[in-house]
């Protein structure tokens, strides 16, 4: 009896103790916390990542001039690791479509899909100058990322240095000078003036001229998120596996379609949880924390099991979607779940809850 007691009275005092704890606990300020999740997102992971993207874009650029330069196995890894990594970069970016990447095309003029095979060579075969010029006229499939991977890896990386022509030299020269200007173009459209939209984004509802509201900014968060669930998970996972065609898989020459894929998602995590790298902010999270818990449980939940469900795809996606036939439908299973809460829960909570 005596313990039970003891038990008894150090329950109240913890009772007693916690409920003072939550009391002088200060509230969230809603209001405050709304516009320092739009500068904490661009400051903290919009700009950080196209800045790390510029620079990758640069290191890219540097190694294809050295492959040029002295055609090596060595330089020709390095300028397969430089893709890779500039990809990573890319990839994530993609959570976040919005704004100047779209408004001024960026995204088609860096990262459109298929490469067109016929066009390519034939543009290989002419007599034109594969000038800078030249890539920046030509048709969106023949620029960016997948006509450098196409000539560097070729065959899942079993490209040889001694193989790449000179006609391909000049075209990749071209190809990686082009994507490293477009990607300072879109850092610069970022955070300098006349655009600085980091600065129309931070100030919604303010003074902004893009967004007269804070919503409308929130609501291109969120869609950019659901499109980028909706275009991996129904577009460049589903349309090879329902076709049973591994020529659709994007990045396949490299054999970097399933991180690259992966990749999307983890930036629908950075921006969710306004963390990227070393950076972490207010983000989308504190929000619907501060009103639904659940919700917000939920949806840390699902995107970590869409993350996580990629790593069971083993083989290259174009071999995934014939021989791991179940593990792709997991994926894409994980990816409608998330898109739907992100639709029907997350875009409805923003629509209720932030309205000015």
């Amino acid at each position: 009896m005596k313990k039970i007691k003891v038990l008894i009275v150090s329950i109240s005092f913890l009772c007693v103790m916690s409920c003072k704890k939550n009391e002088d606990a200060p509230s969230v300020d809603f209001a405050t916390l709304k516009t320092t999740v739009l500068a904490d997102f661009s400051s903290k992971v919009a700009v950080t990542i196209y800045l790390d993207l510029d620079n990758a874009a640069t290191s890219l650029n540097t190694a294809i001039q050295n492959l040029n330069t002295n055609t090596t196995e060595a330089n020709l890894t390095a300028a397969k690791t430089a893709w890779k990594n500039m990809r990573n970069f890319w990839e994530q970016s993609e959570s976040f479509l919005f704004g100047p990447v779209e408004d001024n095309d960026y995204d088609p003029n860096m990262d459109t899909w298929p490469t067109d095979y016929v066009q390519l060579d034939s543009m290989l075969t002419s007599t034109n100058a594969l000038s800078l010029a030249d890539i920046q006229s030509a048709t969106l499939s023949l620029r960016g990322y997948h006509p450098i991977e196409y000539i560097i890896f070729g065959n899942h990386g079993n490209r040889a240095a001694a193989d790449i022509t000179a006609r391909q030299k000049i075209y990749m020269l071209s190809l990686s000078q082009d994507l490293a200007n477009t990607c300072h173009a879109l850092y610069l459209s970022w955070t300098s003036a006349p655009t600085n939209f980091a600065q129309q984004l931070t100030t919604a509802g303010v003074s902004s001229t893009v967004y007269a509201k804070k919503q409308e900014a929130y609501l291109a968060m969120v869609e950019a998120m659901i499109a980028i669930c909706e275009e991996v998970g129904e577009g460049k996972m589903k349309e090879p596996f329902d076709a049973q065609n591994p020529a659709i898989v994007e990045s396949p020459y490299s054999g970097n379609s399933t991180t690259d894929f992966k990749n999307n998602i983890v930036g629908v995590q950075n921006v969710y949880l306004c963390k990227y790298g070393s950076n972490s902010g207010k983000g989308l999270k504190d929000l619907v924390a501060s009103k639904n818990l659940s919700l917000d449980n939920k949806l840390q939940n699902q995107i970590t099991a869409a993350i996580n469900s990629f790593d069971n795809i083993t083989a290259y996606y174009e071999v995934a979607i014939i021989n791991q036939k179940v593990q792709c439908q997991q994926t894409m299973a994980a990816l409608a779940t998330l898109k739907a809460t992100l639709e029907n829960e997350l875009k409805p909570f923003i629509i209720q809850y932030i309205q000015d």
